[in-house]
C-alpha cells in the first residue's frame, strides 16, 4: 500500500489564478458552503482519503461508525477550508489569529543564537507565516519543492513580505548547506517534522496506540546544532480565526546524542498526539500513516 500521498494542490495554474479572483470579491464562507454540498459527495466517493480518514477515527479515536463517518465528512471539510483560506490570504483576506504561548518565541528571538520551530500536517501551519512578520531574526521554512508553481509562487511573495525566506528540499540535498547557514547565522528554521518524505533513516514513535515512523533529521540536526526547539500549531477555531499553539519541547542537552534525539522526537510525539485528541477532525495526513 502507498505510504505517501503527492502534497502537491490540485488544479492547475489557471485554476488557482481564477480562485485568487474569486476570493478578491466572495466572502470565504461562500465558497465553504459551495464546496460543501457539491464538491465534497464527489470527493468522498471517488478519492481513497475518506478510508484512511475513517479507520483512523474507528482504529485511533475510537468512535463508533456513525461517529466516524460524519468526522471523516467534517475532516474533509475542514480540508477545504485550509485550502480556500490559504488562496483567501493569496487575494489578500486577512483572519483574527490568536497566539498562546507567544512568550517562547520572543525569550527565544532576544537570546543569541538560532532556534527551530516544529510543525505537523495538523492543522494550517503555512498561515503562521502569511500571518506574522519575523523581527528581531529572520525566520527561514523547510519546504516540499514539488509544490505547484502557481502556490510556490504566491507563498514566496507573502512570506518575503514577512522576512521568511524559504528553504526547499532538494533531491541532492543541497538544502542541508543552507539549514546548516541558517542555523550558524542565528536565525530562525521551521520544519514539518511528522513525515518521512523520502528520508533514509527514521525514528519508531507511538501515536495514538500505533507505531508511526518519524524523519530522524530535523531531530538529529537540532541536536547538532544545540538548539532549543518549539513546537507550532496552527488550528482552525471559527470561520476566519485561527489559534497558534506554541510548545517549548524540552531535551537534556547535556545527555549522549542518541538519547538527545530520542527526548526531543518523544516530546514533538507527544504535544502531537495532544493535538490530534485535541482537534482530530484536522488531522491532514491522507495515506497509511501507521506501520
Amino acid at each position: 500500500m502507498k505510504r505517501q500521498w503527492s502534497g502537491k494542490t490540485y488544479g492547475n495554474g489557471w485554476m488557482h489564478l481564477w480562485l485568487i479572483r474569486l476570493l478578491r470579491v466572495l466572502d470565504v464562507r461562500v465558497l465553504y458552503a459551495f464546496t460543501f454540498v457539491f464538491v465534497l459527495p464527489v470527493v468522498l466517493l471517488v478519492n481513497p482519503s475518506r478510508t484512511y480518514i475513517y479507520r483512523f477515527m474507528r482504529e485511533r479515536m475510537k468512535y463508533g461508525r456513525c461517529k466516524s463517518l460524519w468526522k471523516t465528512y467534517v475532516n474533509h471539510c475542514m480540508f477545504a477550508q485550509l485550502v480556500i483560506d490559504r488562496f483567501a490570504m493569496y487575494a489578500g483576506k486577512e483572519f483574527d489569529v490568536k497566539v498562546v504561548g507567544m512568550e517562547h518565541v520572543e525569550r527565544l528571538i532576544a537570546l543569541p543564537g538560532s532556534f527551530m520551530m516544529m510543525s505537523s500536517h495538523v492543522g494550517n501551519y503555512e498561515l503562521a507565516g502569511y500571518t506574522f512578520k519575523s523581527v528581531g531574526k529572520r525566520m527561514n521554512v523547510l519546504l516540499f519543492s514539488g509544490e505547484k508553481a502557481s502556490v510556490m509562487e504566491n507563498r514566496q511573495r507573502l512570506f518575503e513580505d514577512n522576512n521568511i525566506g524559504m528553504v526547499p528540499v532538494m533531491d541532492d540535498m543541497s538544502h542541508l548547506f543552507e539549514i546548516n547557514r541558517i542555523l550558524s547565522d542565528g536565525e530562525m528554521l521551521g520544519v514539518l517534522a511528522d513525515r518521512i518524505n523520502g528520508s533514509s533513516k527514521s525514528l519508531r514513535k507511538r501515536l495514538l496506540g500505533g507505531d508511526v515512523l518519524l524523519p530522524q533529521g530535523p531531530f538529529s540536526i537540532a541536536v547538532m546544532k544545540s538548539v532549543p526547539v518549539i513546537a507550532v500549531d496552527v488550528i482552525k477555531t471559527a470561520a476566519r480565526q485561527y489559534t497558534v499553539f506554541i510548545t517549548p519541547l524540552e531535551y537534556d542537552a547535556e545527555a549522549p546524542r542518541a538519547k538527545q534525539v530520542e527526548s526531543l522526537s518523544q516530546a514533538y510525539i507527544d504535544n502531537m498526539e495532544r493535538t490530534v485528541r485535541r482537534y482530530p477532525t484536522q488531522w491532514y495526513n491522507y495515506f497509511e500513516y501507521w506501520v
